[in-house]
Formats: C-alpha cells, sequence, structure tokens
C-alpha cells in the first residue's frame, strides 16, 4: 500500500499543517479496493505507459471507477507514491501545496528543510516551485505523484505552477490527474511532445467481459444479451453498473430489471432511493439520510447524530456491500459525492428542518475533539452563532481570523453571523474584524462589551480575556497609543497563567501578535528600546508557518528602528530578512513585509542607488492592516519625500509628507522626520524663512533631528554652537547612531569649521567623515551638504578616499591623463525643471522669456535658477552654463 498506509506510520515532521492543526490524514491515503472490486488489466497495462511519460491523466464521469484503477495501479508498483485527495474547500494554491508537499514527505520522500512551506492560501511563492523541481529532478528514481478528484481544482495558479514543477522536475517526477473534466494544464504540449499517457471516458467503459465478471462479483450470472443490454443503457458506467447490481440482486427477476435500468441522472437517483435507500433496514436508511450533511463521518460522530450507538457495525456493513459508503482509512468514512447530494435532497423532501439540527449536532460532537474547521463550518450552518463563535475564542483561535491560511475563509464564514447572536465570544468576534478594517471605535465598542459579559467568569472565561488583550494592543497599534498597549500587554501576562498550556502552545500566533502589535505601538512613540525589547521576543521565539507574520512584522519594525537611527547594514538584514521570510512563506505583501521594502528604500536613497529605492517603493504596498498602521503610513511617507528630494522635486516631497497621521499620541521621531524634510523642502525651493519657522517643533533630543537642525541652521546662515548641539549624541555602539547619522554630525562640523575659516579641521572632518560613509556606501549625506563640500572633495588628500564609491575611479593604465584638477563633481542631481531652465539659459533667454515658455511665473524660474547655482556652485548664469557643459548637462 502507498503513502501513509504503505509506510504504516507518518513520519514525526510537520505533525500539522501551517496552521497548526492536524492533515487531513485520509486525504492522503490511498482508497482501500472493496471486495466488490473487479481488476481490469488492460487498464493496468495502459497505465504502466504512465512511467514513460511525465503526464498521466485519467479523466471520466463520476463513478466511472478513476479512482479505484488508479489506486489499484499504484498498489503494484515499487515507486513511491504521493498520493492526495484534493478538496473543493481548499482556498488557493497556499493550501494546495501545503498538502502536497507532505503527501511527498508520507510517500517517504525526505524534502529538504529549505524548500519550505506556504502560510498563505492565495499565492505561493516563486522560490519554493523552484526549489521543490530543483530537488525532484536530481532523483535516479521518480516519485508517483496522484491528485485525485482533480476537477476540484479551479485555480488557473496552482495549475500553472503544478506545470512549472512538473516541466523541471524532469524523470523525477511522474503526475497523474484523476478528473471529470479536462484539467487547467496545456495538455496539446504534451500531447504534440509525446509525453502524455491518457486514459478517457470510452476506455473507462467496462468491456461485457469486465461487466459480467463485475456482476458475478455481486452473485448474478446474466444472459451475454441481458449483459450487452445494461451496457447499452449505462455506457459501461461502473457506477451505474454496481447500482444495477445492487438493486439487481434484490430483486425477484434479476434480468427483466437489468434490462429496464436507465442511466440517467434522475432514473440513478430514483434508483438510488428506490432501490438501494428504501431496501435498507430503517436503521441504515436514517444513518444515510443523517450522514449525508457530513463530508466525512466515524462511528461515534455518526451515533451523536443519530441517536444510536450502531453506527460503527452498520457502517462496516455497508461499506462491505459497496452501498457508496467509502472507507477512508482511520475509522472515517465518506458517501459517494452523488449518492450524498441525493440523500440531502431527500432529507429535505422527508423530514423538513432537519438539517440545521444534524448541523448543530455535528459541531456539539466535532467541539469535544474534532478539527476546529470542521466544528466552525458545523456550527455555522446550524445558525448557532453563540456557539460558533465561543469554539473559536475557547480554542484561543481568535488570532487566525488576521493571519494564516484560513484567515479568509473565517472572515467569510462569519460575515453571515448577524446582529442577534449575542454574548462575549460574538462580541470578540465583531472586534477582530472591525478591527481588521482598522475601524478603531467600533472595534472597541465590542471589545468592551465582551469586557462586560466576561466579568466574574473566572478561568472559564480566560481565552476570552486573553482574547480581548490581543484585540486591545491591536487597536491601541491603530490609534498610536503606547499607554493602552502597555495595559493590554499587561493584562494579557496575568491571564496566561488561567489558559491551558496546551492552548498556549497550540496557538502561538497570539502571543506573537500581541507582541509585534505591543512593540509597534513603543516603535511608534519613539520608545526604541522598549519596542526593540518586544519585538526582538517576537523575533527570536517566533517558529512555524502560524506565526510567520508576526515574525515578518517584527523584523520589519527592528530594520525601522536601526535605519531611523542610522545603521543601514543592520537596518538592511533585518529588512531583507523581513521581505525573503514573506517571499519564502508565499505571503501577500505584509505590514512586516511592507515595512521592510520601506526601509530598504530608504537604505538605497541613502545611499544614492535611487532607481532601486523607487522600485522598492513601487512594490506592493502590506495588507490592509499594515497599509494603515501609522508606523507603515508614516515609514512611506517620509521614504518617499526622501527620495523626492534626492531627485530635485521639493515641492512633491512637501506634499508626499502632508497628509497628516492622526493617532492617540504624536510620535517624536515621525513629526521630527515630517518637519526636517519639509524644512528641506523649502530651502531646496529657496525658503529659507519658511525652512526656518519648521525648526522649532523638532525635539532637538532626538539624535536625528539635532543633526539635522544644525546642519539646517548652518544652511540658512544662522550661527550655531555645533559642538554644543551635537555633544547629545550618544556614543557609537549598539544603542547609539549609525554611520548615517555620525556621517551628518561629521559634514555639520566640517561645514561649521569651514565658515570659521579652519580649513585644516574641515578637511579632518571631511576625511574621516569619508572613512565612515565608506563601509555601508553612505552617499547621500555629501550629495546635500551644498556647495562648500565640493572643492574639498577635489582636492588631492581627500579626492582618493572618494574615488571608487563616491566619484569616479582614475582613469585605467594607458588611457589619457586625467587633469590633476578637473571640475569637482556635481554630487547633486538637477530636477527635470531645472534641467529646463538650464537648457533655455544656455539659449542666452531671459527670466521673462523662460517663465513665458514655461508657462511658469518668473518667481517660479529664480527660484529654479537658485537651486541650480547652488548645487553647481556658482553665482552667476554664465558660470552656471559653462559649469553644466563641463559636465555634459547641456
Amino acid at each position: 500500500m502507498a503513502g501513509i498506509e504503505k509506510n504504516g506510520t507518518s513520519p514525526a515532521w510537520p505533525p500539522a499543517d501551517p496552521q497548526g492543526e492536524p492533515f487531513l490524514q485520509t486525504r492522503f491515503a490511498t482508497p482501500t479496493l472493496p471486495v466488490t472490486f473487479q481488476p481490469r488489466n488492460r487498464l493496468i497495462r495502459h497505465l504502466d505507459q504512465a512511467m514513460g511519460t511525465s503526464l498521466t491523466m485519467v479523466n471520466g464521469a463520476a463513478g466511472a471507477g478513476k479512482t479505484l484503477l488508479v489506486a489499484h495501479w499504484v498498489a503494484g508498483r515499487d515507486e513511491p507514491v504521493a498520493w492526495l485527495t484534493t478538496d473543493a474547500a481548499d482556498p488557493g494554491p497556499g493550501m494546495l501545496w501545503a498538502y502536497l508537499l507532505q503527501a511527498l514527505r508520507l510517500s517517504g520522500i525526505e524534502l529538504p528543510a529549505q524548500i519550505g512551506c506556504p502560510t498563505e492560501a492565495g499565492r505561493v511563492d516563486h522560490g519554493l516551485l523552484v526549489r521543490l523541481a530543483s530537488f525532484l529532478s536530481t532523483r535516479d528514481r521518480p516519485v508517483i505523484v496522484v491528485l485525485d478528484e482533480f476537477d476540484r481544482v479551479t485555480d488557473t495558479e496552482f495549475a500553472r505552477h503544478l506545470e512549472f514543477v512538473l516541466h523541471h522536475a524532469g524523470r523525477g517526477m511522474r503526475l497523474v490527474l484523476v478528473t471529470r473534466t479536462e484539467p487547467l494544464l496545456p495538455l496539446h504540449r504534451y500531447r504534440a511532445a509525446g509525453d502524455l499517457t491518457e486514459v478517457r471516458g470510452a476506455e473507462l467503459a467496462f468491456t461485457p467481459d469486465e461487466a459480467s465478471a463485475l456482476l458475478e462479483t455481486h452473485g448474478l450470472s446474466l444472459p451475454a444479451e441481458a449483459v450487452r443490454s445494461l451496457l447499452r443503457r449505462t455506457g459501461g458506467w461502473a457506477a451505474g453498473l454496481r447500482l444495477s447490481a445492487l438493486a439487481a440482486g434484490e430483486s425477484p427477476a434479476p434480468e427483466r430489471y437489468v434490462k429496464e435500468f436507465e442511466a440517467d441522472r434522475t432514473t440513478v437517483a430514483d434508483f438510488l432511493l428506490a432501490e438501494v435507500l428504501e431496501r435498507q433496514s430503517p436503521e441504515k436508511q436514517d444513518l444515510l439520510l443523517k450522514v449525508s450533511v457530513l463530508e466525512r463521518f466515524r462511528p461515534p460522530l455518526v451515533d451523536a447524530l443519530t441517536g444510536r450507538a450502531d453506527a460503527e457495525a452498520i457502517l462496516r456493513e455497508l461499506h462491505r456491500e459497496n452501498a457508496f459508503v467509502e472507507h477512508l482509512g482511520h475509522a472515517w468514512y465518506r458517501l459517494h459525492p452523488l449518492f450524498a447530494e441525493i440523500l440531502r435532497a431527500h432529507l429535505r423532501l422527508r423530514s423538513p428542518g432537519c438539517e440545521p439540527e444534524l448541523h448543530r449536532r455535528a459541531a456539539h460532537w466535532l467541539r469535544r475533539g474534532g478539527p476546529l474547521e470542521e466544528t466552525l463550518a458545523h456550527g455555522a450552518a446550524a445558525g448557532d452563532w453563540e456557539f460558533t463563535a465561543g469554539a473559536l475564542v475557547d480554542d484561543l483561535a481568535i488570532g487566525q481570523l488576521f493571519t494564516g491560511l484560513r484567515s479568509a475563509d473565517l472572515t467569510e464564514l462569519f460575515s453571515r453571523m448577524g446582529p442577534e447572536a449575542a454574548g462575549p465570544a460574538p462580541e470578540l468576534v465583531r472586534a477582530a474584524r472591525d478591527l481588521t478594517r482598522s475601524d478603531v471605535d467600533r472595534g472597541l465598542t465590542h471589545v468592551r462589551r465582551a469586557e462586560e459579559g466576561l466579568r466574574g467568569d473566572g478561568p472559564d472565561g480566560a481565552a476570552a480575556r486573553l482574547s480581548c488583550a490581543l484585540l486591545e494592543a491591536l487597536a491601541a497599534r491603530l490609534a498610536g497609543a503606547p499607554g493602552r498597549a502597555d495595559a493590554a500587554a499587561e493584562a494579557a501576562r496575568s491571564v496566561r497563567e488561567e489558559v491551558p498550556t496546551h492552548l498556549l502552545d497550540k496557538h502561538p500566533e497570539l502571543t506573537a501578535l500581541l507582541l509585534a502589535h505591543v512593540g509597534s505601538t513603543r516603535l511608534w512613540a519613539g520608545r526604541f528600546d522598549d519596542a526593540q525589547a518586544a519585538l526582538f521576543q517576537v523575533a527570536t521565539t517566533a517558529g512555524g508557518p502560524s506565526t510567520a507574520l508576526p515574525l515578518q512584522d517584527a523584523l520589519g519594525g527592528l530594520a525601522l528602528i536601526d535605519y531611523l537611527n542610522g545603521r543601514l547594514a543592520r537596518a538592511e538584514r533585518q529588512a531583507l530578512t523581513a521581505v525573503s521570510a514573506a517571499e519564502r512563506c508565499s505571503e501577500e505583501p505584509t505590514a512586516g513585509s511592507g515595512v521592510g521594502r520601506l526601509v530598504l528604500a530608504g537604505v538605497a536613497v541613502e545611499r544614492n542607488e535611487l532607481d532601486k529605492a523607487q522600485r522598492l517603493l513601487d512594490a506592493p504596498a502590506g495588507a490592509p492592516q499594515g497599509t494603515r498602521d501609522p508606523v507603515a503610513r508614516a515609514a512611506r511617507a517620509l521614504v518617499t519625500a526622501r527620495l523626492l528630494l534626492a531627485r530635485g522635486e521639493p515641492r512633491t516631497a512637501l506634499r508626499a509628507v502632508e497628509p497628516a497621521i492622526t493617532t492617540d499620541v504624536a510620535s517624536p521621531w515621525a513629526d521630527g522626520c515630517t518637519a526636517l524634510v519639509a524644512s528641506a523642502a523649502h530651502l531646496a525651493e529657496g525658503r529659507p524663512e519658511a525652512a526656518a519657522g519648521l525648526l522649532g517643533t523638532v525635539p532637538e533630543d532626538e539624535p536625528a533631528c539635532a543633526v539635522e537642525v544644525a546642519r539646517a541652521r548652518l544652511a540658512i546662515g544662522e550661527s550655531v554652537a555645533v559642538e554644543d548641539l551635537l555633544a547629545a549624541l550618544p556614543p557609537r555602539g549598539r544603542g547609539g547612531p549609525g554611520p548615517a547619522l555620525t556621517v551628518r554630525a561629521l559634514l555639520v562640523r566640517a561645514q561649521a569649521a569651514h565658515l570659521a575659516e579652519d580649513h585644516g579641521a574641515a578637511r579632518r572632518l571631511v576625511a574621516q567623515a569619508l572613512q565612515e560613509a565608506r563601509r555601508e556606501r553612505v552617499r547621500r549625506p555629501f550629495f546635500e551638504a551644498g556647495p562648500w563640500l565640493r572643492p574639498l572633495l577635489g582636492s588631492a588628500p581627500l579626492r582618493g578616499l572618494a574615488e571608487g564609491w563616491l566619484a569616479p575611479r582614475p582613469a585605467t593604465p594607458g588611457a589619457p591623463a586625467r587633469p590633476e584638477e578637473g571640475p569637482p563633481p556635481v554630487l547633486e542631481e538637477l530636477s527635470g525643471r531645472e534641467l529646463d531652465v538650464l537648457r533655455r539659459l544656455a539659449q542666452m533667454m531671459s527670466t521673462e522669456d523662460i517663465a513665458a515658455d514655461l508657462q511658469v511665473s518668473a518667481n517660479t524660474v529664480k527660484t529654479h535658477l537658485k537651486s541650480v547655482y547652488r548645487k553647481l556652485a556658482v553665482n552667476r548664469r554664465n558660470d552656471a552654463v559653462r559649469r553644466a557643459r563641463e559636465h555634459r548637462l547641456l
């Protein structure tokens, strides 16, 4: 037996699906052949050709015998077999690939850990597919991968990914699709290449000899003419033949009955009801009708629905009789889907209003130990929302509404919950739903109602109170309220002791989410050390797919703190880890990965890699929660504005930081950085007074702000005690500023020395800044420093420190010698509009003519001219044109 039944036991890793729930082992089980199974050697010989082609398709109608045929074939193979029965409930390619990877493991294939595992339903990382295909292509012995009921797969993306892996796995993989419809794969390519084995409906149809043998296994020996008549009426349909054999065996005139059998859907339904269901004992009929509401079932669950204790014996007997009750292994059964559908329709006619009660009984039985997903599905089908919400909250699974493979399904499920559902659990679900949409006020209203209902509940309400703490922390994060976040964290610490340990172990995502929210709120408030403590705890203790999203969130926050402190290399490492973790786990962009990309863009701006920064900013933003998170919004506004300033677009930069971020508590770093960007934009536009007016709002106790305030005051001609202003900077080290800040501080001190005509000190400080900046390629501060720096950088003592990373390298041997003293490099790019003005300046146009030609005011042209003069380090028109030609700008 292949798969889990061939190995006897399942591997120890991974013990559960990406959300911490056990994998549904029945989906990996090769179906058991019934005692009445009729082997068909001609089809087995045809399937043997599958080992010479990459793709095999067994395509036929429901009940054509496809699955049992393939199960019989793989039972006789020596190659490892990975069997997976697909499920229409699978929400997307992420779930499908998670199950397919587990099927490979259960077949005995030891997949390398670096292949990874999807944790998001709607998307899978292309790198995972590449790594899997590469691994399979190295195998000397192919693995047979069977995807049963592949017609349930309607996701074109999964089909495209599957075709990619199949193509690149080469001879290491043989894919067998068992399907009712044409699969979403380019079959024409495989046919043209002779790389497709096909078994279709016509071939699946029973021959007269096979039909006779099948009927004989049911105790029927019919004349050849009766068999041919049955074949004509059923089209050789396996299910029709079996149905006919079952019913004919009970008929006093089997031959006559066979002649009257019709195979259309209505006739089959009538047949199933009249000749299969109604011929069963009352106990069997009752059982079959009631289990029709279940996708799968085991005897104790069936007993809960029937109110009796005879399910085990009845199910065994029905399976043995091949009465459309399939044994899935591990004491689980299911009805043939067509049979179940017909039975449900009959149940509604026979017992109107019975279905909700059956779903309610199933939900309550499953709540005592069954999968939470099935518990919630039956509770919702019963319309018992108090129970359904209570099951989610009591299981400590409310975090799954925010993250994981089932978050979209859970959101859709609870969207059907009406306002009549009362109690703490429904209120918490409503709160989570509102907070997911960043509706803080409504979310907190529901949290307060839940807390009111939980008073006095004692240990029984511990899971609900811990869920309250999580929602309080998220609301505090969205509102930028660190005090409330800290209070939520304290409440969580006090109630954790009352929560059963197995629930905490089962749902690590709740603690990880709570800490990530608390850390992000502290980051917003500028409490970087406290924020790092919370975020670092998530980053070092989170493990497994269920905590992938809060892990990315924490890494993104840690990267942002390093970036704001000027530690570019460390910020880049943290951000790359956050982004790669999201891609590796097949996540859509999240808050953490979104902030990670913003940090990478900010680092690129500091290194003057402006095109790279733009690409990162243009990448998809974070998930809805991430885009509305004040930290993420402020980071995006800041980095975007800095990039626009670097591109010479100060007015657009001003607009980028204009949108106010309204929160309960102001953010010192966000407000400070916003004011500094606006000040720099006003300076670039030639409005020093407006720039100076903004400096009074900047908190000078922040290292980044202190440096920028000193630089800005020098730029507008104010005398400033630079050494006093920068003395408050903490020393370098783990807690001190990084190179991006220390380089700026050194350049400010150098500028002050230059203004004081202490040229030796200025050169020494610039040299120190170059040495400090070179290690992490910090270029932007030199571009922003102003005209005073250019002659120094062009001087012989400093040119060598700048060559190769800030300024061009010297000419190669044999090339024409470069003049010892060439023009200093133009370090700050001219904007597009500034180049327009410069080109018209070269045509000897007056200010008024330029204004008319560009359709702007004369004052706007004057502002652009001032910026051009500053960037080219000149004071006159003719010098600007000459310098521009030297640098090939004209």
